[in-house]
């Protein structure tokens, strides 16, 4: 019961970075998305740490490639007490292309809920 109540409160997570942050731009929802210390591993750049530097990545990405939707698509989902690993796949949508991607969150649960804690993805066939 406490795993199918944790996977829905990722689930929404999840949901806020697809609609709030890529489909509406609203940058600033990256705050119930990632912890305040988290880390992105984006692919063939260095290590983005914390909230404001993840945010700015995130806008400067978004803006660069034309991104207008994403799509997240998690398969495999280990909960070990107060941390989570997520394995998915999932699609960025650009103007002109849809691109496949693979990714795994490492999830945290704190003061604000489960939250994306460590994150790394890159382009799939």
């Amino acid at each position: 019961m406490r795993d199918a109540a944790a996977r829905q409160a990722m689930d929404e997570v999840n949901r806020i970075f697809e609609e709030q942050v890529v489909g509406q731009g609203r940058f600033e929802a990256l705050d119930q998305v990632y912890t305040r210390d988290a880390l992105i591993l984006p692919p063939g750049g260095e290590a983005v740490q914390g909230l404001e530097a993840i945010r700015a990545f995130w806008q400067q990405a978004a803006r660069s490639l034309g991104v207008t939707a994403c799509r997240l698509r998690p398969f495999e989902t280990t909960i070990l007490g107060e941390m989570a690993c997520e394995v998915a796949r999932g699609e960025i949508v650009t103007g002109s292309a849809t691109i496949p991607i693979q990714y795994v969150v490492l999830w945290k649960c704190g003061d604000g809920g489960w939250k994306w804690h460590r994150d790394i993805w890159n382009t799939s066939a």
